[in-house]
């Protein structure tokens, strides 16, 4: 039977999902075969596993920690948020539908059996398996019938991390409340505090440390420092979210309400001068060199916002280089028709720049895609001959079969990851466009890349916790 730690935090955003991968990567060093898993997660940028089964992208980078390939086992139960109180219910990586919130709640028990499937599966294959949680354990309206935090821990039978997010502020009160509103045998799941995202002298939190053991009874093994990392985030909390750019080349991705997907251009991140920034209303577009409409998960909802706040107006007048992506490639079409009633049964006019169609049909499509560029014009005729490859995931049909539609500077896909290969031919080809000189930029080889900042990672995490507790805490005193 594998080994187990599991890895809650005292809030959404804490690091569980950082300090997991983290993990995952040091099992990996230590010579140990691991595998990350979560229950249930929420989330709106997934991935397509090989045999077309959807996941959360945070297991995915955390398999890429851990040097294996991502299984839709790794995280059977994704909830893909479709308005303020409904998610689409995908288990293991299969969309069972639509559900509001309270409908979850009620049913939720009921996949238990495929969450120890999949637990038990992994269990088979691998020496370790790093469990994350969700959220807060001591959320106390949610604590009933619970499958991700402590309810997950004492299926699993796994010793618990609890993560506080110190850049935040008041951790000290973050670790104790979380303790003590816990029952007695959750609180004996947790065997050690780390405190996450740390700025200045450790030192300094020396007295702070030794209460807040004293208090709970509980050691802090470790402290992190704040950590700048080029790793694909999860969370729609994510920092990228505020960025304000600043770069040579401006690349303004259009932050839609429902906005999915958008780890589509965290490749751009790599490259010297480049900026990317997020915009969500006309006075923050100002004039980029790329506008990209990334994916949505309601694109009806999120065209139709576009159409009211005004950003539908200002990028049709803009006469530079549009790149729509799933939900976002829709959006540029003539018109979106819900005959499948996957969005509400609405039909909406597109911003009509691309000739596309889009119908949504009943079937989800979901595979990994690659190839070469063909029919590409205008700015990214360059790229022509160049390979590509990704993942889509949509339901609907845009009525043309090139991976690629294009009309003049205006560009549509379905392919998530799109940018991933030809990132540096992308930024040539804004450079040559601006007369800008491009010879210092270089092809970038991206899986290289996203292993030196895992790498990092890893160090910086190894540096600062005490990893010899902390298999003594999985271990429960044996050797491993």
């Amino acid at each position: 039977m594998a080994k187990r730690i599991m890895i809650q935090g005292t809030m959404s955003n804490a690091g569980k999902s950082i300090i997991a991968a983290a993990l995952c990567r040091i099992f990996k060093q230590d010579g140990y075969s691991a595998a990350p898993f979560k229950s249930q997660n929420m989330a709106l940028n997934s991935y397509i596993t090989k045999d077309g089964l959807e996941m959360g992208r945070a297991q995915v980078v955390q398999a890429m920690a851990a040097g294996i390939t991502p299984t839709a086992e790794m995280n059977p139960i994704l909830l893909k948020p479709t308005s303020d109180c409904g998610s689409q219910v995908i288990v293991n990586g299969t969309a069972r539908g639509n559900m509001t919130a309270a409908e979850y709640f009620k049913r939720k028990k009921e996949l238990v059996p495929d969450i120890m499937k999949a637990y038990n599966a992994l269990c088979e294959k691998y020496d370790i398996i790093v469990i994350e949680g969700a959220g807060s354990p001591a959320e106390i309206n949610l604590k009933e019938n619970d499958i991700v935090n402590m309810g997950m821990a004492e299926m699993a039978d796994a010793p618990v991390l609890l993560v506080g997010d110190i850049d935040r502020g008041g951790v000290f009160a973050q670790l104790y409340g979380t303790v003590e509103l816990l029952e007695k045998n959750e609180r004996d799941r947790i065997k050690g505090f780390i405190i996450n995202k740390f700025r200045g002298d450790v030192s300094i939190l020396k007295m702070g440390l030794d209460m807040i053991e004293n208090l709970t009874g509980i050691k802090v093994v470790g402290v992190v420092p704040y950590g700048d990392f080029k790793i694909d985030d999860e969370d729609s909390l994510s920092e990228r979210l505020t960025s304000e750019g600043g770069g040579e080349i401006d690349i303004a991705v259009i932050r839609l309400p429902r906005i999915s997907n958008f780890t589509d251009f965290s490749v751009f991140e790599f490259i010297d001068g480049v900026s990317v920034r997020y915009v969500q209303n006309v006075r923050e577009l100002k004039n980029p060199d790329m506008i990209i409409i990334p994916g949505t998960k309601n694109t009806i909802a999120d065209m139709l916002w576009l159409r009211e706040c005004g950003l539908e107006a200002a990028i049709k007048k803009y006469k530079g280089i549009v790149f729509g992506i799933c939900g976002g490639f829709q959006i540029l079409g003539k018109s979106i028709t819900d005959t499948a009633n996957a969005e509400g049964g609405e039909s909406v006019r597109g911003m009509e720049l691309l000739p596309v169609e889009t119908e949504f049909k009943a079937r989800k499509t979901r595979l990994q895609v690659r190839g070469t560029f063909e029919n590409m014009k205008g700015v990214f005729d360059p790229l022509n001959g160049r390979e590509y490859e990704g993942y889509e995931i949509h339901m609907g049909v845009s009525g043309k079969n090139d991976v690629i539609v294009s009309e003049g500077n205006i560009y549509g896909t379905y392919v998530h990851g799109i940018f991933d290969k030809c990132a540096a031919d992308v930024v040539k080809c804004i450079c040559a466009q601006k007369g800008i000189d491009f010879e210092d930029i270089k092809s970038l080889d991206i899986d290289a890349l996203r292993e030196r900042e895992l790498d990092k990672l890893a160090d910086l995490v190894r540096g600062s916790v005490d990893m010899e507790m902390i298999y003594k805490i999985m271990n429960e005193g044996e050797t491993l």
